[in-house]
């Protein structure tokens, strides 16, 4: 199976956001993409009040703008994320949400980020709480409906958002309800992805024995958003980088997913099966940080 990582770098014009990523998704598909992964924010980003004034319905522009060239294509496209402006009566926070749609272009999947990224570093301080309301749930998706040939794992796809990739827990949570590929739409920053991008990358994709699709925005955005790492990429399951973009500026890479090559990791360093379930314990939160010993 073919995929596609696409980088940008959005824009304040919401218009010429989605005109520019077209291209890229088009040219992605052209090159044989089955699957297409846009970047967090690929069509709105900028400052909370910007965001918040170009929110929109699960059934908005952006929605719509997916399911034309999803179907146009015949592809599955990971529409990044974008604001969704909640149902009336849900609060007056946002949601990061991620679209998935198929070849035809219904919406398969609708993914609103679990962890909101507030963190006070140097160069960047950001509180997405204050504007964004967390989802609650994982999204795992079939991509195909027949079964793979010779008893090999099928591309099923999980579901995440940037800063989503620092917690491996649904991670492994979506490993084990059947995922074998990993999207990730993200704007990593400036700041923290020349050390942690690629690291967390691997690392998620080494741990599960899953691929990794890491779509980044790059470069200078609006203002409101720090300045992002891009480097977006593609994992196989043993860590290695299949496809990267290193340029500062706007990309496709692709890379074809081997599931035989899963199949052989999992069979010859099957850590899912050595997995000890009834061993492990959440630590109530007064008991963080203490850990038992012998004597």
């Amino acid at each position: 199976m073919r995929v596609a990582a696409i980088q940008t770098t959005a824009s304040p014009d919401p218009e010429a956001n989605l005109d520019g990523a077209a291209v890229l998704v088009r040219r992605a598909a052209t090159a044989g993409a089955a699957l297409v992964v846009l970047p967090e924010y690929f069509s709105v980003a900028g400052h909370p009040t910007f965001l918040r004034h170009h929110a929109e319905p699960l059934d908005g522009p952006t929605a719509r703008w997916g399911s034309e060239l999803a179907e146009e294509c015949r592809i599955h496209l990971v529409a990044g994320s974008f604001p969704e402006r909640p149902a009336a009566g849900a609060g007056d926070r946002l949601y990061n949400t991620s679209l998935l749609f198929g070849p035809s272009g219904a919406v398969e999947a609708v993914y609103r980020k679990l962890h909101l990224f507030d963190v006070a570093l140097p160069d960047t301080d950001v509180r997405e709480s204050d504007t964004m309301a967390p989802g609650d749930t994982l999204v795992v998706v079939p991509l195909v409906t027949s079964p793979a040939p010779d008893g090999l794992p099928s591309p099923v796809l999980g579901l995440s958002i940037c800063y989503d990739l620092r917690f491996p827990e649904p991670y492994r949570i979506m490993t084990l309800s059947g995922a074998t590929v990993m999207a990730v739409p993200a704007a990593f920053t400036a700041v923290t992805g020349p050390d942690h991008w690629e690291l967390l990358l691997r690392a998620r994709a080494v741990e599960n024995e899953v691929f990794m699709i890491g779509a980044g925005q790059v470069g200078t955005l609006p203002p409101g958003v720090p300045a992002c790492h891009g480097h977006t990429m593609i994992v196989d399951p043993w860590g290695t980088i299949l496809a990267e973009c290193t340029q500062n500026g706007p990309g496709v890479v692709l890379a074809d997913l081997d599931m035989a090559r899963l199949h052989q990791v999992r069979s010859e360093l099957p850590v899912l099966a050595h997995r000890r379930p009834a061993a492990y314990r959440w630590p109530d939160e007064h008991e963080r940080g203490a850990v038992g010993t012998d004597g």
